[in-house]
């Protein structure tokens, strides 16, 4: 299994930007899908991103457009690019990963990191 270590999150005002780390380590990050998902106070977690061994990504609707997805293999690191944060983006974010081919946030993600939190002032 994979070990997985969020960084990056803090407080930004709305409109500003935030790059969230992940570093990866224990088996071979490069054949794993990954993505990042959030959870806010008193509410289910939701998918955010994913992007699989292809660097094929995909997003939420809630954040198409303002988020990136990316991958360095050599690093092992995965990163979430926040652009034009919203007060409803405040939550703790996880980033995950799955050996399988497919890589979607309703699919079961083995691998979780601890969070970290994110929070957007109006």
């Amino acid at each position: 299994r994979v070990q997985l270590v969020e960084s990056g999150g803090g407080s930004v005002q709305a409109g500003g930007s935030l790059r969230l780390s992940c570093k990866a380590s224990g088996y071979t990050f490069f054949h794993y899908c990954m993505g990042w998902f959030r959870q806010a106070p008193e509410k289910e977690r939701e998918g955010v991103a994913t992007i699989d061994r292809f660097r094929r990504a995909s997003y939420a609707e809630s954040v198409q457009g303002r988020f990136t997805i990316s991958r360095d293999n050599a690093e092992d690191t995965l990163y979430l690019q926040m652009n034009n944060l919203k007060p409803e983006d405040t939550a703790v974010y996880f980033c995950a990963a799955r050996g399988n081919v497919s890589c979607r946030v309703s699919d079961r993600f083995a691998d979780w990191g601890q969070g970290t939190q994110v929070t957007v002032s109006s």
